[in-house]
């Protein structure tokens, strides 16, 4: 067995892959490896989505990975009936010959599938977001792998899929022949038997900038509309009010908001909308970028300043107020993002919307 084998489905499990391997103490280090060189003994395999920006993001990650020595293999997993068994069957010698899997989503049903079929008893699950959190939570307890936005109810399509996802969860649970490790940036209590490494992402420091700090402020965008969490009309509004009490001229999109969405709020606000080709902590990182960057809960509250860190840039973070829920929302959705905005009291400021359409400072 040899390597270590990844599997990414967006731009963020690829940059933290890259972080990992730059943070990990990996076996067979070349002589000539520089000190912000993730390693040459991973190998990265991307399986993309099918949306456009998040395919164009994953090239030009796979573009940086593949400039710090790291093998990347573009997989097209998701091209019609066959894609899924045609790609399965691909991918089982890799499997077989890894000494560790990384993954980045474990409640992706294509991992899942993947992870009926390890023979390694060493896997890593790196950062994709906030989901994080919930994996380490729903790890502990022992529950069924649940993305905190769904609801509760099974289709036909999830009670089809379950005994997958109870073998990947046992393939996730740590035991006396598997170890698991989760790197992460985000605040998570380990799970029994489980290591927890910090993703201080010092290797997008390293790599990148310091920034050019621009008098204004940047808006960070996020798809809690599109995953039927929040309201569109409440969002919309939300984002005009910071816009003008915060003085910001830019909106980077999130890449899975609506072209319809980010058209409206162009027209409402005036705001430049900024579709990133990277994810936001390198483009952060390469600047320019505003003296203060403005967020709803999300994971860029925890990331960004790490990524920032000595520069200078302030984040804050825009709660989420109750009526903005939409009754699609899971009821797990409001004491999730709370969770998110509370975990990072400690190195952002925290924006709320008060009785009156002003924003105040918490």
């Amino acid at each position: 067995m040899t390597g270590q084998l990844a599997f990414v489905e967006s731009p963020v499990q690829l940059l933290n892959v890259l972080e990992w391997a730059h943070t990990s103490t990996l076996p067979a280090i070349p002589a000539q490896r520089t000190p912000t060189s993730p390693g040459r003994d991973v190998t990265v395999v991307v399986l993309p989505p099918t949306d456009p920006m998040s395919r164009g993001q994953l090239r030009r990650m796979a573009e940086l990975a593949r400039d710090e020595g790291v093998t990347v293999r573009w997989q097209e997993a998701r091209g019609g009936a066959g894609a899924v068994p045609r790609t399965l069957r691909a991918l089982v010698p890799e499997l077989n010959r890894a000494e560790r899997i990384v993954i980045g989503d474990p409640f992706s049903r294509y991992v899942q599938l993947l992870l009926t079929l390890v023979r390694t008893t060493r896997i890593t699950v790196v950062d994709d977001g906030t989901a994080t959190m919930e994996f380490a939570g729903q790890l502990a307890r022992g529950e069924r792998l649940v993305r905190w936005h769904r609801r509760g109810s099974r289709g036909a399509r999830e009670l089809a899929l379950a005994p997958v996802g109870a073998l990947a969860r046992r393939r996730l649970a740590p035991g006396r022949r598997r170890t698991v490790e989760i790197f992460t940036a985000l605040p998570v209590e380990p799970p029994p038997g489980t290591t927890v490494t910090r993703n201080g992402f010092r290797w997008t420091r390293a790599r990148f900038g310091p920034p050019r700090i621009t008098r204004g402020a940047d808006l960070v965008g996020t798809s809690l509309v599109e995953t039927g969490v929040v309201d569109p009309d409440q969002y919309a509004d939300a984002v005009s009010a910071l816009a003008r009490a915060h003085g910001a001229t830019r909106y980077f999109a999130h890449r899975r908001e609506s072209v319809e969405k980010l058209h409206r709020i162009a027209v409402d606000t005036g705001l430049e909308i900024v579709r990133p080709d990277l994810p936001l902590e390198l483009i952060a990182r390469r600047g320019p970028v505003g003296h203060t960057v403005l967020s709803f809960p999300s994971t860029v509250v925890h990331t960004l300043p790490l990524a920032l860190e000595g520069t200078g840039v302030r984040i804050a973070v825009c709660e989420i107020a109750p009526e903005w829920l939409r009754h699609t929302a899971s009821p797990r959705a409001r004491g999730f993002l709370e969770g998110v905005t509370g975990t990072a009291a400690d190195h952002v400021q925290r924006v709320a919307f008060g009785d009156s359409p002003h924003l105040r400072a918490l």
